[in-house]
């Protein structure tokens, strides 16, 4: 069998998918490093919305997937911009979505973290944001599900300096009943966030996010850095308080920051671990082992294709995220809500195909390339 893709210079050429997938079996929790997969949301595609209204959410498939990654070990970081957050969900949508997916991993045993920011609202003053901040820090609390606090497009634009910073984060951890994951996302994934911190000097701001964390350490279970700068989040990390876990959002450089080196390592939080979960839940179990060998060379060889899937303009990345889901079988269709489908380019699905089958990452290799090929006949690619 064989397939036909395209390449970046709009060329056909013949590719032989893999008739075999990679063999993987379901675990039990991680015992060395405590591993997040921030997952999609599944759209529902008989819904008669435009791209700009409020999303519908196919609630079964959503939820299915979610206790795909719970049954190989890994926990959910839920409400993230991997599910479209601030791209297609709206805040009413995510709080159902919290709520539905923290009963979801009660019933399950799965252990969930869920995103708490400021989108419903777009700017105005730092006792409104601190205000929108509470109402979602509450969803999320009355949910049981541990705070991942969101940065915030909101404090990007009002915030005139780290002062800013330090006095909404500071109030916001002083009220939180649990400790929560601090969340820092670069520009490449949210344009809106430039200036993160109050500084577009990235020393100076990671001085202040260091600040924050410091005044209350008790209330700050973990960072989650998504920088793509592994120096960086290395740097970070061996300034981090006693007890205060790095957890890497690097989806360039994850195998090296997770296997981490003689004075720690970074725990992880990735949206990548979407399409790649069953792979990288069996490599972390060989690393609970000791075989940090092992685990590289599971893991290293999808580097290719996180870096392929988060190519600028970075953002984009949930498109490849949910047509591998497509592909491996995880939903029925390939829409997304906000119509972010159309967000990449056919060579660029193509080549994620291709990444993607090369692992062995779908469970059935004929589906995955006869869906793959329905998709190709309607871009005019004949079989």
């Amino acid at each position: 069998m064989t397939i036909r893709l395209p390449d970046a210079q709009g060329r056909l050429r013949t590719y032989e998918p893999r008739t075999e997938p990679l063999a993987v079996t379901p675990g039990t929790p991680f015992t060395s490093r405590t591993v997040f997969s921030a997952a999609h949301v599944v759209a529902d595609p008989y819904a008669d919305v435009s791209p700009d209204a409020p999303a519908a959410v196919d609630w079964d498939a959503t939820l299915a997937f979610r206790r795909h990654l719970w049954s190989h070990g890994l926990g959910v970081a839920e409400a993230m911009d991997t599910a479209q957050r601030g791209m297609g969900l709206d805040w009413a949508g995510a709080a159902e979505l919290i709520r539905r997916s923290a009963a979801e991993a009660k019933a399950a045993g799965g252990r969930i973290a869920c995103g708490a920011g400021t989108d419903q609202i777009t700017g105005g003053t730092l006792a409104g944001i601190r205000a929108a901040y509470e109402e979602q820090l509450a969803v999320v609390e009355d949910a049981g599900a541990q705070v991942i606090l969101m940065a915030s497009r909101a404090l990007a634009a009002t915030a005139t300096g780290p002062e800013d910073y330090l006095e909404v984060y500071g109030h916001l951890l002083r009220q939180c009943a649990e400790p929560v994951v601090l969340h820092w996302l670069g520009p490449m994934f949210d344009p809106a966030l430039e200036g993160y911190w109050g500084a577009t000097d990235l020393d100076a701001a990671t001085d202040t996010f260091l600040e924050v964390i410091a005044a209350h350490p008790d209330k700050v279970d973990g960072v989650k850095v998504s920088l793509l700068d592994a120096r960086r989040e290395t740097d970070l990390r061996r300034r981090l308080p006693h007890g205060v876990r790095c957890y890497t959002g690097d989806d360039f450089h994850y195998p090296e920051l997770i296997a981490g080196d003689d004075q720690g390592f970074s725990h992880a939080l990735l949206g990548v671990f979407d399409p790649l979960g069953p792979l990288a839940a069996q490599a972390v179990r060989v690393l609970d082992t000791g075989d940090v060998t092992g685990f590289r060379a599971l893991l290293d060889p999808t580097v290719a294709l996180s870096r392929h899937l988060f190519q600028p303009p970075t953002r984009f990345y949930k498109t490849g995220v949910v047509l591998l889901a497509w592909l491996a079988g995880h939903q029925s269709h390939f829409t997304m809500v906000g119509g972010l489908q159309s967000a990449r380019s056919l060579p660029h699905l193509a080549r994620a195909y291709e990444l993607a089958d090369g692992l062995g990452l779908f469970p059935d290799p004929g589906l995955a390339e006869e869906r793959m090929k329905n998709l190709l006949s309607l871009y005019g690619v004949s079989r």
